[in-house]
């Protein structure tokens, strides 16, 4: 799996996919830290422990959305996580997924990040590149498999 690059400057929210979401009671927010206990419980459940960590650092930087519905966390993104100026991790919930959320998270994040004053954006470590390549534009980085995370103590390569 290798890394993305996202050019910034050119991403733009999607706010007919959003709104499209909210008719179906669907709500795109940044996360609180009042609510750490259950996204994290969130994504540990659905995803990993690794995410849950890496969630509670975006969360520790204001760096975190969360998809709503009926008062339950269905998805999430988050950026400034595993390093600085990375996206990510990411996930929605399974029987939630086709309905654009994980876009309308994503794109929440980089433009998030182009606030920030960020101009390019990492995606670390990608499965799904043509998502990403059609959702914000990102190009694979060669040879990029996986440098960054090399720091970690075990790497699953």
């Amino acid at each position: 799996m290798s890394d993305m690059l996202v050019k910034l400057y050119d991403v733009q929210l999607d706010l007919k996919l959003e709104n499209k979401l909210r008719e179906e009671g669907i709500t795109i927010k940044r996360a609180l830290g009042l609510d750490k206990t259950p996204i994290l419980q969130f994504v540990r459940e659905n995803f990993s422990q690794q995410w849950a960590d890496e969630c509670q650092m975006g969360l520790y930087h204001d760096g975190c959305y969360i998809a709503v519905h009926e008062q339950e966390v269905v998805g999430f993104a988050c950026f400034d996580a595993t390093m600085k100026d990375y996206f990510g991790p990411t996930g929605v919930r399974k029987d939630m997924r086709g309905k654009g959320i994980g876009k309308a998270l994503l794109l929440r994040c980089l433009y998030s990040m182009y606030e920030r004053g960020y101009n390019y954006a990492i995606i670390g470590w990608v499965g799904p590149a043509d998502f990403y390549q059609k959702a914000c534009g990102a190009m694979l980085i060669p040879d990029s498999t996986p440098r960054s995370y090399k720091r970690k103590i075990s790497v699953d390569e």
